[in-house]
């Protein structure tokens, strides 16, 4: 997170022993960040983080189930834990069926300019492993739109 967004200021989270740990309260005092609890059995609080995660877990399901699985160039398949931060790209970066716009667009005010935008307009022949990133990248924002 810190890598994408920076330090938070503040933290919504569950009472999850992992946000509630000696661990995580230190390093949030270190950090300067506030941590609020959401109210015990009161899920509502964690609909939108909720809901997300119920999204990703589809398209990954997605992956599995229909066969699009990722290989690279040699043929190797890799889990789905590989696929995550295609899945996260793409789907920070397809259009919203209700906002209209990409989270990215709506998070930013922009979006990302990838290096697969290039290599569709420029190279006439790629290396292998671009081309499986593309066609994974592809394959991840079109199960997203569905």
């Amino acid at each position: 997170m810190i890598s994408t967004c920076g330090v938070l200021k503040k933290i919504i989270s569950d009472r999850d022993p992992k946000f509630t740990s000696e661990f995580w309260t230190n390093l949030y005092d270190m950090l300067g960040t506030k941590i609020a609890f959401s109210t015990a059995y009161h899920p509502q609080t964690d609909g939108l983080a909720e809901r997300m995660i119920q999204t990703m877990e589809e398209i990954l399901r997605r992956f599995c189930a229909y066969d699009m699985e990722y290989k690279d160039h040699k043929g190797y398949t890799h889990d789905w834990v590989m696929l995550l931060i295609a899945v996260q790209l793409a789907y920070n970066n397809c259009q919203n069926s209700i906002t209209g716009k990409s989270p990215s667009l709506v998070e930013k005010g922009w979006n990302p300019l990838l290096p697969v935008d290039h290599l569709k307009k420029n190279l006439l022949t790629i290396h292998p492993t671009a081309k499986d990133f593309h066609d994974m990248r592809k394959k991840a924002c079109d199960t997203a739109s569905k």
